[in-house]
């Protein structure tokens, strides 16, 4: 952020279980980017992740993609 990068595409392919404090540690980077004007993506969220996500109403916070160029290029508002 201290050079002005705000977007973020955080890539979960490698990812196999997010516990709560992954899951903090995302809503806080989320929360943070947001207050400066910027936006999160996760990229290759696992049924896991996506599930997880979905129990905690945060499927609705996050946009999802499975597609790395999508998820880079459509940062449109």
């Amino acid at each position: 952020m201290r050079q002005g990068r705000t977007l973020l595409v955080l890539n979960l392919a490698a990812v196999s279980h997010v516990d709560s404090a992954g899951l903090g540690q995302i809503v806080r980077t989320h929360t943070t980017l947001t207050r400066h004007g910027g936006r999160v993506r996760l990229l290759r969220a696992d049924k896991r992740t996506r599930d997880l996500l979905s129990i905690t109403k945060l499927i609705t916070v996050f946009e999802l993609f499975d597609d790395e160029s999508a998820a880079v290029t459509n940062f449109s508002p």
